[in-house]
């Protein structure tokens, strides 16, 4: 995404990667979806030791055994920005959604909202993406039509003074794509200063590009459900598309 958007507007803007970070431990109720669990080791045939008490009865002594205990954990969680070079400001902030940022509760969904807030409440356009199935929705139960997944862009009005027009979508409203699983990734409009065209962000090649690059067709076993699993109507095309491509 960052090397698509670069290509599109440098030497004009800069995309930058960065980062807001948060302290994660055993009090996190996100923190299972970051470190699945306690992660133990045992020896190989480390068996607990046989004690005889004066009844004559055999007990087994509990024998410690070799655990990484929970500890603080510094997570980072990565955003782009998009920086008007001449000015050094960030005109346009891009959030993609990680799973904690959608539990209810943690400290990843804190710190998801409390970046959202800051941008609202400051000259830069907000664009956020969700391509979660799983956790909180980010709009509330029934206030979309049925939906996979979300986008949500945000502008804030940066008419320069004197200049009259308006648009619909400005900031305290938004656009909104509610996105099927079937359908295709939009092509995203990241809006930029008032003074240049929105910067087209096509959303399913740059995702088709990460898998490509990273090879996750031979991480992904397409032969399992996927997490979460679908149901119903979902369930059976899948099965059918991943049948028709001879992954299944």
């Amino acid at each position: 995404m960052q090397a698509s958007l670069n290509g599109m507007l440098k030497p004009k803007y800069h995309v930058r990667i960065a980062e807001r970070v948060y302290i994660s431990d055993e009090n996190d109720l996100g923190r299972m979806v970051i470190i699945p669990d306690l992660r133990i080791a045992v020896r190989p045939g480390q068996e607990g030791t046989a004690f005889v008490p004066g009844g004559g009865t055999t007990l087994e002594v509990a024998e410690p055994i070799i655990a990484t205990t929970m500890i603080e954990d510094e997570i980072h969680e990565a955003r782009l920005e998009v920086i008007d070079r001449a000015r050094r400001l960030v005109v346009t902030v891009i959030e993609v959604l990680s799973p904690t940022n959608k539990i209810a509760g943690a400290r990843g969904q804190a710190s998801f909202e409390w970046k959202r807030r800051e941008v609202m409440n400051s000259p830069s356009h907000w664009v956020e993406i969700d391509l979660l199935r799983a956790g909180l929705p980010l709009f509330g139960e029934g206030l979309l039509p049925p939906h996979e997944y979300v986008v949500h862009i945000s502008r804030v009005d940066r008419r320069p003074k004197g200049l009259l027009w308006s648009r619909a979508d400005r900031r305290p409203k938004g656009l909104l794509w509610p996105i099927r699983l079937s359908q295709r990734l939009p092509v995203l409009p990241i809006p930029l200063k008032p003074e240049d065209p929105d910067a087209p962000l096509d959303l399913q090649a740059v995702l088709a590009t990460a898998y490509d690059r990273a090879a996750y067709d031979l991480e992904i076993d397409y032969r399992a459900e996927p997490v979460p699993p679908l149901e119903g109507e979902w369930a059976a095309w899948a099965d059918r598309l991943l049948r028709e491509k001879g992954l299944r």
